[in-house]
């Protein structure tokens, strides 16, 4: 979409309601639910704290309001970037313009015309960075990066985080996550200012073959040197105000991508730009497609279980399905009637699974019995609502570098129930986007674009049987209910796949509307709690696709984390 803003941006220039009618609408939130309103006073007036905010969460939804900084937040922003390592030469950094990549020939010249074009310090510095009109640098950027390109020498390009608005008045933080090639692709996340060493630019360029700005040297710099070449510093390094931005004149981003897949032999990969601007990128299916086993386990609930099934059969385009339903000793006779029937018809297949509740268990099970070459693990309270939901995610289930799958989750109020699983809020695990519209971007479009995550839910969960079975399936001895789906997924993760998140692929999911608490149900969740942490609790600290700048509390991108980012350095990832 050239000459467009980035829809990485649709999330910070999304309109707002008007204080007037924020206030009346949760004034009329309040009087339908008061039960829930002073469930939240109370937690307030105990000192519970988090629990107020997620209660409130859940009752009045979110969106990216609160992350609006005023000018002292933003100070103390900025001044992150400060740092004690003092820059001798003067010389050792250029700042650049895209144009300048074209016409200076800095790849390969230290001399002459390079000179001419931009002085000594452009011809001869060894660390280039990369700004474009509307985006300055802040005080101190420079000597940040320069710090980490002395202290990491394998590090071949860095990207910070910016500030979005004037320099007088509010502005809303643009906090990165991680490198994460699979969500460049799909969105420009990263932006126009970077850092880059001149001795990898002269790697990745040739005098004949000048990169467009940003996002191209990005992806050069990932396929020549690999992922871990790029590094994000978590920390302010430059600020632009859309106003002083120039509307066009961007690069084809598709075109470049284009170039790049073919390069690196992704030939058969189709790029699609979706009408959000989104680029989808459609990796190629087998012929004949494989048989996809759907796998949903369940006791009794057929009111669940019926709108489920009618769901994947009548809005599920794959061509080959099988469908097996872990029975957990259902007993009442219009479930036991319902199952004759589906097994009359050669709807589905029934697996006992009789004993207490185990989640894990039953879908291993499940797994054993199931004949197709990839599982997509289904809670008996998910509603199919698009009928391409399964071909998105098994497209990226099979390919060889990705583990497991999972969907864009909608609550029964039409909000986000699941945007990928975030590690560390709260000390465990939460979902991301949670309490969000529906049809909201995400912070960084991270609603739209397909990307890594550290873990997805297994209330829909696509993953190739051959990698479920390697790393034993789920845990059922350690997490027979609990965390099992983002055990699975670490475990996967661990063994060098890729975990993603397909918001192109939407469902309904009534959470937990066939679960019941009860004092045993709450011991044994005690004890998943005490085994996830001792055995995950390092990967807890901080999820490398969630920036460090947020409110571990909240975990859904709707608050800085108060004092961020405080004392101590600030180290790249």
């Amino acid at each position: 979409m050239a000459g467009e803003a980035s829809p990485a941006l649709a999330f910070a220039t999304a309109a707002r309601e008007a204080a007037p009618v924020r206030w009346l609408r949760a004034a009329a939130i309040l009087a339908r639910s008061p039960r829930e309103a002073v469930a939240i006073l109370r937690a307030r007036l105990a000192g519970k704290r988090v629990r107020a905010q997620q209660a409130r969460a859940a009752l009045f939804g979110l969106d990216h309001g609160s992350l609006q900084a005023s000018p002292a937040v933003q100070a103390r922003l900025l001044a992150g970037t400060a740092t004690e390592f003092a820059r001798t030469d003067v010389e050792d950094v250029a700042i650049l313009l895209p144009g300048d990549l074209a016409s200076s020939g800095l790849a390969a010249a230290s001399s002459g015309r390079a000179a001419a074009c931009l002085g000594r310090a452009a011809a001869s510095a060894p660390i280039l960075v990369l700004t474009a009109p509307g985006h300055a640098l802040v005080p101190g950027a420079t000597d940040r990066l320069t710090e980490l390109f002395a202290q990491a020498p394998t590090i071949q390009l860095v990207y910070g985080d910016a500030l979005l608005g004037p320099v007088t008045g509010a502005a809303t933080p643009l906090l990165r996550p991680a490198f994460d090639p699979e969500y460049l692709m799909a969105v420009d996340y990263i932006g126009p200012v970077l850092a880059i060493r001149r001795s990898a630019l002269a790697a990745i360029v040739g005098p004949d073959d000048a990169a467009s700005g940003a996002f191209e040297l990005v992806l050069r710099t990932a396929w020549h040197f690999g992922r871990q070449a790029i590094a994000h510093l978590p920390g302010i390094l430059s600020r632009s105000d859309p106003a002083e931005s120039p509307p066009a004149g961007d690069p084809d981003q598709a075109a470049i991508l284009r170039r790049s897949l073919d390069r690196s032999g992704g030939h058969a990969i189709a790029i699609t730009i979706e009408p959000d601007g989104i680029r989808r990128l459609s990796h190629p299916l087998p012929e004949p497609h494989p048989l996809v086993s759907l796998i949903v386990p369940t006791r009794d609930r057929v009111d669940l279980l019926r709108t489920c099934l009618t769901s994947l059969i009548d809005r599920t385009d794959w061509p080959r399905l099988e469908i097996l339903i872990c029975d957990n000793d259902s007993r009442e006779p219009e479930t036991l009637g319902y199952f004759r029937d589906l097994t009359a018809r050669g709807v589905a297949r029934i697996i006992p699974c009789p004993g207490p509740f185990d989640f894990a268990g039953m879908n291993n099970a499940a797994a054993g019995a199931a004949r197709g070459r990839v599982l997509a693990f289904i809670n008996n309270d998910v509603e199919a609502l698009h009928p391409d939901w399964l071909e998105r995610l098994v497209r990226e289930a099979l390919r060889p570098d990705v583990g497991a799958v999972g969907a864009k989750l909608l609550d029964g109020q039409g909000r986000i129930q699941h945007g990928g699983v975030l590690l560390g809020p709260g000390g465990l695990v939460t979902h991301a986007h949670r309490f969000f519209a529906g049809n909201a971007f995400g912070y960084l479009a991270g609603l739209r674009a397909t990307r890594e995550v550290s873990a997805v839910t297994a209330a829909c969960l696509v993953v190739e049987a051959a990698k479920f079975s390697t790393v034993g399936g789920f845990d059922s001895a350690a997490f027979a209910v609990d965390f099992n789906d983002v055990d699975l997924c670490l475990r996967l993760n661990a063994a060098g796949y890729r975990t993603l998140f397909v918001p192109g692929a939407v469902l309904r999911h009534d959470e937990a509307a066939s679960r019941r608490w009860t004092l045993a149900a709450r011991a044994r969740h005690g004890r998943e709690v005490v085994a996830f942490q001792k055995r995950w609790g390092p990967l807890l600290a901080q999820d490398p696709h969630y920036h460090p700048g947020f409110d571990p509390d909240l975990g859904t991108y709707a608050r800085l984390r108060p004092g961020w980012p405080g004392a101590g350095p600030i180290r790249a990832r």
